[in-house]
């Protein structure tokens, strides 16, 4: 389909629908909270939270290396405990802001600190954090290497702190927490032999560990998991790790092990435009023949949650690599660089091709609340559905999609390098001002 009509046919009226609902923001989460509290009060027990469901953990990242670890559980909602994770099964069922900001409101952090090299801050003569399967890290380990919630008690000392969370553009946000004295399973998890694999070579590095359960079919959520709660890696080596920076960890682990799957694989051989519009951020996806470069750039409206000033301008970031990959990390883009790059290998490799890539975020002010890096992985993930646009080059392409920007294409090349590496014409500089 040629580049003109597939952006004409992106504006039908049901998107026009849900654009429109996406910016009735809802303030429901106060009220969340509050029936929170009344959930809380129902399940608990004395200073125990009987009955408990853990689907998920959580390392911070705060007064590191004695790190607050903590299990994630919904109260009074145990049944619909996996549907509280997050994967990418919420961008599958089409949550809103609201509706992720409503379960991580509706997780209870029960947590305590921890050294992320040994499990009490207490002792430096107790054992690593490799040999524990006891104590409240021994039960958080339990918990993430399981592929199913894993019912517990939870022993608190004190009542929950209804504070939320905002969150960042990486990790979710989170809600409730208290203080936990201690965990105990009631139950055996389940764990996946692959995981057990992992865990029973001591010499295994981790990045070699990632890759493995993800050619083995974990996603990326569950090896985050994993790798947080310090279950991957050399035995001298493994350690808790904040939660997020182990989701950046381990999509740049995994983008690696794809881009060295098509290091040798031929290119494309068109120009093709994909999009993708989810929670108020629109995605452009172009691809061209060309051995593998990958660029984000990142448009930030004034009134979004991460340029709030609505006086100000457009707000740019862009990061960048060449065929042999980066060798230091994105400060700029942070996350959702490794998060998008990932999307775009997938496919990549899915097809068996390497490309040239240029992927375009445009924040609006219809985002509100940061809900984690998840939605750009699984925006451009879907991206690739359906049909694409294609153009007869590169230059087309990023001026086609250039007049649908909210800066103009001057602007766009002072900051991409891939757009300003485009063969410089008078009418690549026609025009927007901006």
């Amino acid at each position: 389909m040629r580049l003109d009509e597939y952006i004409e046919d992106l504006e039908p009226d049901e998107e026009a629908e849900r654009r429109r609902l996406a910016r009735e923001k809802s303030y429901a989460v106060t009220d969340y909270l509050e029936d929170f509290e009344r959930r809380f009060d129902d399940a608990l027990s004395g200073d125990a939270l009987v009955g408990s469901t853990a689907p998920s953990i959580f390392v911070g990242r705060s007064a590191y290396p004695d790190v607050p670890v903590g299990l994630l559980s919904p109260v009074g909602d145990e049944d619909s405990a996996a549907d509280y994770v997050t994967d990418g099964a919420w961008y599958r069922q089409g949550y809103g802001i609201d509706d992720v900001l409503q379960r991580r409101t509706g997780l209870l952090n029960a947590n305590k600190r921890a050294n992320v090299d040994a499990p009490s801050v207490a002792s430096r003569l107790a054992p690593s954090v490799h040999d524990v399967w006891e104590g409240f890290v021994g039960v958080q380990r339990e918990v993430a290497i399981a592929d199913r919630p894993v019912d517990l008690e939870i022993g608190l000392d004190d009542a929950p702190d209804l504070g939320l969370d905002a969150g960042t553009d990486v990790a979710t946000p989170r809600g409730p927490r208290a203080r936990a004295r201690n965990a105990d399973l009631t139950e055996n998890p389940h764990v996946p032999r692959a995981v057990e694999k992992t865990l029973e070579d001591d010499d295994w590095q981790a990045q070699g560990a990632m890759t493995y359960l993800y050619r083995r079919g974990f996603d990326v959520y569950e090896i985050n998991s994993i790798l947080s709660a310090g279950a991957l890696g050399r035995a001298e080596n493994r350690r808790l790790v904040p939660t997020r920076w182990s989701i950046t960890a381990v999509d740049d682990a995994v983008g690696k092990y794809l881009r060295g799957r098509i290091r040798n694989a031929p290119s494309v051989d068109e120009v093709q435009v994909w999009m993708n519009e989810y929670v108020g951020n629109r995605y452009w996806v172009i691809l061209a023949p060309g051995t593998w470069e990958f660029e984000l750039v990142e448009m930030k409206a004034p009134g979004s949650i991460w340029n709030p000033d609505p006086r100000d301008d457009v707000w740019l970031a862009s990061a960048s690599e060449g065929f042999e990959g980066r060798t230091g990390y994105v400060e700029e883009t942070a996350g959702a660089y490794y998060a998008a790059r990932l999307g775009v290998l997938e496919h990549l490799e899915s097809i068996g091709r390497q490309a040239k890539c240029l992927v375009l975020r445009e924040v609006s002010d219809d985002y509100w609340a940061p809900v984690g890096v998840w939605q750009v992985r699984e925006s451009v993930r879907n991206a690739f559905d359906g049909e694409c646009g294609e153009a007869e080059t590169f230059h087309d392409a990023v001026a086609g999609v250039a007049e649908h920007l909210p800066v103009s294409l001057q602007r766009l090349r002072r900051k991409s390098e891939l757009a300003a590496g485009l063969q410089a014409n008078l009418s690549a500089f026609a025009g927007r001002d901006g």
